[in-house]
Formats: C-alpha cells, sequence, structure tokens
C-alpha cells in the first residue's frame, strides 16, 4: 500500500459518517455552504416545543404505504443487554475496549447498558403497545460461545429463545443479527478479523443459531455494518478492537464479507426456510462541485463506501477501481483465495439498509459539509438521501427486497416534571425520512420494512449514554422507560400505515 493511499484512506476515516470521533477533526474546517431550505431538510435537533402536524395536515400530504409494510424499531446486544458477566457469556472486544481507560466517553461500559436481559418482557411489552411488527436485535457471540467456538452456552441459546418466543406471542416478528461488532475477545486475542480463522468461526457460529432458532426467526441478518469495522476499529481506531492499520483494515473488509457468505451458505446446508442478508450502511456520494476532479474522486470515494461491500456481495466481485488504489501488495488483493467471492456472492434474499448522512466529496478527495448536522456530529440531516440510496441499489443491483434497519437521530432529551419527554426534532427527522422511503417505494423501490434506530436509549459505543437515540427514554439509575413524544407518534403513523 502506497504512502498516498494510506493518507487516503485515513482522510476516508476521518469524514466517514461513521466515525463519529475522526468526523469532528475532519469537519472541524469545513464549510456550510448551499444549505437550501426545502420541505426534505430538517433543522438540527433542539427542544422547543413544537406541534406535531397530524397526517392529514403533512406537508407531504396524506401518505400511505402498501398493505402489509412492516414498521419495526432496531437494538444491538452489547448496547442494550447489559448482564455482561451472567450466565456463562465471555468477553467480547467492546468489554475490553470500554474498560480501557480514555476509550469511551465518561468511562462509559456496556456492563448494564439498559438492562434488557433482565427486562425484556417489559420491553416486549412496550413494543406491542407501540404497534411494532418487526423487531431487529442482534444475538451477542460471546454469550453463546464464549471463546467464540465449541459447545454452545445453552444459558444463552435459553434468553434468546425466551426473547424470540416472547416476540411470536406478541404477533411481533424476529429479525435477528448475527453480529453487531461484539467479537469474542479470545478471536480477537488470536487475530481477530484479520486471521482468516474467525470467519469460518463465524460460519460455525451462525450453524449453531440456525439449529437453535431457525424455525423460529424469519429473517437473519449476517453482518452489521462491517464498513464500520473496517473504519472505526481498523483505521481511526475509536471502536473496538482500537486498531490504526489501513493495512489490516481491509484485510478485516474481506474476512468479514467472507464471514456473511459462509453464514449464507449454512443457512441454506441447515433446510431451514429463513431468509437472510447483509446489513450495510450506505452513504449517498456526491461531488462537492461541478469539476471533473470532483466527480472523479467521488467515485473513488463511494467505492470504499459502497460499491467494496455491494458489488462484492451482489456481483461477485470488488470494484476494480477500489483494488487498483489500494495496489496489488495489500494484505487484502493478497488475501483473496480462489473461491471467496464465489462464496461472498452466495444468493441472499434481501438487503438490509442502514441510511444516516450523505458524504460530499471535493476533487482533492476531502470531504465537505452542505448540511445540518445532529448532536452526533458525522450526520449532516439530509431525508433525500434516503430516496437516492434506496433507488440506487435498485437501479444498479436489481429488484432485491429492501428492508431498512437502522435510521434516527439522537437528540439532547430530557425528562420533564410531568414525566414527559418532547423530542420533535426526531419527529421532523422521521417524517421526513418516512416521506423519502415512500416516494422511494412509489417510482419502483422493494422497500418491505422500516426499523427506526432505536428502541430504546442505549450505549452509543464511544459516546457511552452521552447521546440518546431511543424512541423510548432510559433513566439509567432507576432503569425506568418512557416513552418520548416520537413514540407516540410513531405509533399512529403504525397504525395508519403511513403520515
Amino acid at each position: 500500500m502506497s504512502l498516498l493511499t494510506r493518507r487516503r484512506l485515513l482522510r476516508r476515516a476521518a469524514a466517514s459518517a461513521t466515525a463519529a470521533g475522526a468526523a469532528r477533526a475532519g469537519l472541524a474546517g469545513a464549510v456550510a455552504a448551499g444549505i437550501a431550505a426545502s420541505s426534505a431538510t430538517v433543522a438540527g435537533c433542539d427542544d422547543t416545543p413544537e406541534a406535531a402536524p397530524d397526517s392529514a395536515d403533512s406537508p407531504h400530504g396524506p401518505l400511505r404505504f402498501p398493505s402489509g409494510f412492516g414498521w419495526g424499531a432496531a437494538t444491538s446486544a452489547y448496547q442494550i443487554e447489559g448482564a455482561a458477566k451472567e450466565d456463562g457469556r465471555g468477553e467480547s472486544v467492546w468489554d475490553t475496549f470500554s474498560h480501557t481507560p480514555g476509550r469511551t466517553r465518561n468511562g462509559d461500559t456496556g456492563d448494564i447498558a439498559a438492562d434488557h436481559y433482565h427486562r425484556y418482557a417489559a420491553d416486549l411489552d412496550i413494543m406491542r403497545n407501540l404497534g411494532l411488527s418487526s423487531y431487529r436485535f442482534s444475538i451477542s457471540w460471546p454469550r453463546i460461545q464464549a471463546d467464540g467456538s465449541g459447545k454452545p452456552n445453552q444459558r444463552g441459546l435459553d434468553f434468546y429463545r425466551r426473547l424470540v418466543d416472547g416476540l411470536h406471542e406478541r404477533g411481533i416478528a424476529p429479525m435477528a443479527t448475527l453480529f453487531h461488532w461484539d467479537l469474542p475477545q479470545a478471536l480477537q486475542d488470536a487475530g481477530g478479523w484479520e486471521n482468516r480463522d474467525t470467519a469460518e468461526r463465524f460460519g460455525e457460529y451462525a450453524e449453531v443459531m440456525f439449529r437453535a432458532l431457525g424455525d423460529q426467526v424469519p429473517v437473519w441478518l449476517t453482518i452489521n455494518e462491517p464498513k464500520t469495522v473496517v473504519q472505526n476499529g481498523y483505521i481511526w481506531g475509536h471502536h473496538a478492537p482500537g486498531r490504526q492499520d489501513p493495512a489490516a483494515a481491509y484485510l478485516v473488509a474481506h474476512h468479514l464479507q467472507l464471514a456473511h457468505g459462509l453464514a449464507v451458505r449454512a443457512l441454506r446446508a441447515s433446510g431451514q426456510q429463513g431468509r437472510i442478508g447483509p446489513a450495510l450502511n450506505l452513504h449517498p456520494c456526491y461531488p462537492a462541485d461541478d469539476t471533473p476532479e470532483a466527480a472523479a474522486a467521488t467515485r473513488l470515494y463511494d467505492g470504499y463506501e459502497n460499491r467494496l461491500y455491494l458489488d462484492s456481495v451482489l456481483k461477485g466481485a470488488y470494484p476494480a477501481d477500489v483494488l487498483a488504489d489500494l495496489g496489488p501488495d495489500s494484505r487484502m488483493v493478497r488475501g483473496v483465495r480462489d473461491g471467496d467471492l464465489a462464496v461472498i456472492s452466495s444468493p441472499v434474499d434481501l438487503l438490509a439498509v442502514q441510511y444516516y448522512t450523505p458524504i460530499y466529496v471535493t476533487g482533492q478527495g476531502d470531504t465537505v459539509r452542505k448540511w445540518p448536522t445532529s448532536e452526533a456530529e458525522w450526520q449532516q440531516i439530509y431525508p433525500e438521501g434516503m430516496y437516492d440510496i434506496l433507488t440506487r441499489v435498485t437501479r444498479d443491483y436489481g429488484r432485491i427486497p429492501l428492508t431498512v434497519t437502522e435510521n434516527g437521530l439522537p437528540c439532547p432529551d430530557r425528562l420533564a416534571a410531568d414525566g414527559t419527554v418532547d423530542d420533535a426534532a426526531r419527529i421532523d427527522f422521521l417524517r421526513d425520512h418516512f416521506a423519502a422511503a415512500h416516494r422511494a417505494i412509489r417510482d419502483g423501490v422493494p422497500l418491505e420494512s422500516y426499523h427506526v434506530w432505536s428502541l430504546l436509549d442505549n450505549f452509543e459505543w464511544a459516546e457511552g449514554y452521552e447521546q440518546r437515540w431511543g424512541l423510548v427514554y432510559v433513566d439509567y439509575p432507576t432503569q425506568r422507560r418512557v416513552l418520548k413524544r416520537s413514540a407516540h407518534w410513531y405509533r399512529t403513523v403504525i397504525r395508519d400505515n403511513g403520515l
């Protein structure tokens, strides 16, 4: 890998929408140019009360989604479960990372989080009360295999069986994610995702889960946001495992993609009828200006942000421009073996799309900010990007069924004296993104469902408990749950199947 490519990768990580801490530096000198007033643009989060219009008064007009459209919410295991040392759960890279001084805001950890492990039944009742038809959650790999291999931990399996059974009892379809970043620490000690063997162990773990729950889980997601592991975990280093090694990063990308393919094959071999696909955070990339240089730089940027993951899964090839930029001697290029891409591109049933922000690229390969940001400074609020990324996937990759598995906004939510939480800005954000998704459906995108991030306030990775993304407020000292104004609004959206 050339020094120039290394510098480019570091810049991309700094500007990546998932690289929150890095984006603070990358955007420090950015210019807020071209902010246009439009109905698709929302303001940054604030606490100013604002009446939420009824569906009939929506600026978009009454929008009804297709009959049977799935409305849901999403969480992940380490962010909500807690019970970090209970019932045979092993240590994960995030246990290690969050307990390392200076790694997370205020030294926060996921040891207790939202205590969902003990309070799951009440949380399921909240989901039923909201009217959710789908719940996207993740399974903690170290809760199933403490060291990432071998005989499964029955107490861990029993927890997820209770969770899945409870969802069915309440008429909510389970959507299970096999990996949401909590790699067993024992596997990290053996090389982590740099070690090809980790992908093999993941395939075995997936097989365990399909045997245990396959008859009760209609949709499986394999790897959540491999790009975030690559960029945040191995380039910038502000997520677990906390590395800063661009040479290793894209070998990690290949092994994550290989793990995805092995899990798909394991489901097919199991004979279970569930559907399966990856969960990719996709960021529409736009030229920052009209120059040919910006267009060329944007194309390559898009290769690293989107096509590296989409092309390998859906076309069976890595994008040639990204491989050329990495160089023939890169660890990734040298790590691809005959047959790997056939495994990675094993046919999937659906694609999970996670959208948070656009990226604007200059002719020099840097990024600039064009829209207001949320409390998460990396997140530019641009609902039109939801339409653009959904239609782009359908246009470039065919009519694969899509589900939105994450989209949301952090707000400085406060519990008022009357026991309410007024998060008007979150309602505005979701309304505009739902409208963009509706327009995509109208224009031919086969979108099946939409999962708001997140159901609960939770441990927000390196940001600890500083940011609140939930529809439901969690008072961490007491673990009391309070439905925010956005939750009540969302319940109406679900009831009406539209805005």
